[in-house]
């Protein structure tokens, strides 16, 4: 055992992570776990489970704690309140009436549990963020029998044991039968692994999670890719082009000038006599490991798209990330995704103001839950993410709903676009929304870069059938128009001059028109 500890301090002082020969045993005996029994302990496709057993590890990115760091936890940005079921579901409760940089770690997450290291495998590189991710927690000095009664693979001088949430729907679903218990002898061979089987895959991790040493009050991620010739290349981050303060802390300091956020004002989108086409672009990114250049990139795709198509670029409002990301030149109508109040009443302004927008395109990219629940940014750093944090499929939809644009156009690119589809097609007062969601091989910004002002949606969509057959009548008609709501297959066919001139950008209204349609009592009350 003192052999050991030594060995350890000498292969920190050399790395300053992991020795090179400990972290390849771990990733390969986790990753031969994980071939043998990931689609047994979560659900996944039957597609999937064909998919992971010809994968390589050359395929797999990993991801390690600094072994000299001490303890750490792992925490993961699900939602909580200090209720106790919901604590519980997270394994730890948040005081809520205590400052967060007054708390030391043990305070501020209680109940969680430290471990020595924290081992993560992405096996699904370049999806979307919001895809399972296999993380082990690694703990030594751990004899051959505790190792067992925690699940755990036992490696003479550590053990893994495979993350999971703590409490979730699948849990309570679990249920033995004799193949489970079949199956469950059968993995004993990889050291006495779980015996509870899951029913569902609610339970696995979605999202790196922040990894911060428990004694160590600035919470500072200590989970890191590593670059290794047997493992995938590690994804780069986008740089940070500038330093960012947590949000928590221009809060108090409003006066301050490095606190001033760029605003916009909302009700100047709309003008009297005047129908537009808008355009939200919203890519929250939520932490700096899982924002990369290619989604800087999307927004640049979709937006050059929209002006091609006509939109005007004080009409196309850009939400991405935190502050310091994008460099200064690049930010010219783009704001942090850190601003939920700001985006919400921008969409609910633009749906509720008669004749304000005719076409209304939302662009998605955001790290995506299960639920469909996208994640913008960690405005406070502390790993979880709090209502401020989040923007589910609800406020979405109660932000659209009965909207008055004569169509709403939601471009998605992210995981989980069930979710929303599900509550869209049960919904009575979202009949002018058509979701195009992202399928895993369709790219949607580069999909839809090439879209021409005069081609018809439809026939740009009819390019991927599958998308077709995912859509019903009524979604199919508002389809058959341009982008900008121009008819298509007009005879003879509009003109670039008419196409701009009636369709593209915005259009003047006449009085009698704007009048017609407004509701009784905006009449009255002139």
């Amino acid at each position: 055992m003192k052999f050991m500890c030594v060995s350890l301090v000498i292969c920190a002082a050399l790395i300053g992570k992991v020795c090179s020969s400990r972290l390849d045993r771990w990733v390969r005996t986790g990753f031969h776990y994980l071939k043998l029994n990931l689609c047994l302990r979560v659900s996944l496709p039957e597609s999937e489970c064909k998919k992971l057993s010809h994968l390589h590890l050359s395929g797999v990115a990993v991801y390690v704690s600094e072994s000299s760091a001490g303890k750490v936890f792992a925490i993961l940005p699900d939602p909580y309140n200090t209720g106790a079921a919901r604590a519980k579901q997270i394994g730890y409760s948040v005081d809520s009436s205590l400052d967060d940089e007054s708390r030391t770690n043990e305070e501020f997450y209680p109940g969680a549990s430290g471990h020595d290291a924290v081992l993560l495998l992405d096996l699904s590189l370049g999806e979307s963020s919001g895809h399972p991710l296999v993380t082990f927690y690694v703990d030594f000095n751990i004899t051959e029998k505790k190792c067992s009664h925690m699940h755990g693979i036992y490696l003479g001088e550590e053990c893994l044991t495979m993350a999971v949430k703590t409490y979730c729907q699948n849990q309570l679903k679990w249920r033995r039968s004799r193949s489970d218990r079949m199956a469950s002898r059968a993995r004993r061979t990889m050291g006495r692994t779980g015996r509870v089987q899951h029913s569902s895959g609610l339970c696995e991790i979605h999202f790196l999670p922040l990894v911060v040493g428990v004694k160590d009050i600035n919470r500072t991620q200590r989970l890191r890719c590593v670059d290794h010739p047997d493992f995938a290349r590690c994804p780069q981050p986008l740089p940070m082009t500038s330093p960012s303060l947590p949000i928590s802390s221009c809060e108090l300091s409003t006066n301050s000038h490095r606190c001033q956020q760029q605003r916009f004002a909302t009700h100047l989108s709309c003008r009297l006599y005047q129908t537009c086409d808008h355009a939200v672009l919203l890519s929250g990114g939520w932490q700096e490991q899982i924002t990369h250049q290619h989604h800087v990139q999307n927004l640049q795709l979709f937006y050059q798209m929209l002006r091609n198509n006509g939109f005007h670029k004080d009409h196309i409002k850009t939400f991405f990330a935190g502050n310091g990301q994008v460099a200064a030149k690049d930010t010219e109508g783009m704001y942090p995704a850190t601003e939920k109040d700001v985006i919400r009443k921008h969409i609910s302004y633009i749906c509720r103001k008669q004749h304000c927008a005719d076409s209304l395109v939302l662009y998605l990219n955001s790290p995506t839950r299960n639920d469909g629940t996208m994640l913008l940014w960690d405005r406070n750093n502390n790993g979880i993410a709090d209502l401020k944090e989040r923007y589910s499929v609800r406020e979405l939809l109660a932000d659209l709903a009965g909207c008055r644009a004569s169509r709403v156009l939601l471009f998605v690119e992210q995981s989980y676009c069930g979710a929303l589809s599900r509550r869209l097609m049960r919904s009575l007062k979202d009949v002018n929304v058509v979701l195009l969601n992202g399928l895993p091989w369709v790219k949607t910004a580069e999909f839809w870069a090439s879209l021409h002002p005069s081609q018809c949606l439809i026939d740009h969509l009819s390019k991927q059938s599958s998308m077709i057959l995912q859509l019903g009548d009524a979604a199919l008609g508002l389809l058959n128009v341009t982008l900008a709501g121009a008819p298509c297959n007009s005879t003879p066919p509009f003109t670039e001059a008419e196409m701009r001139k009636e369709y593209m950008g915005c259009q003047n209204l006449p009085t009698a028109l704007w009048y017609q349609k407004r509701p009784k009592s905006d009449n009255n009350r002139n």
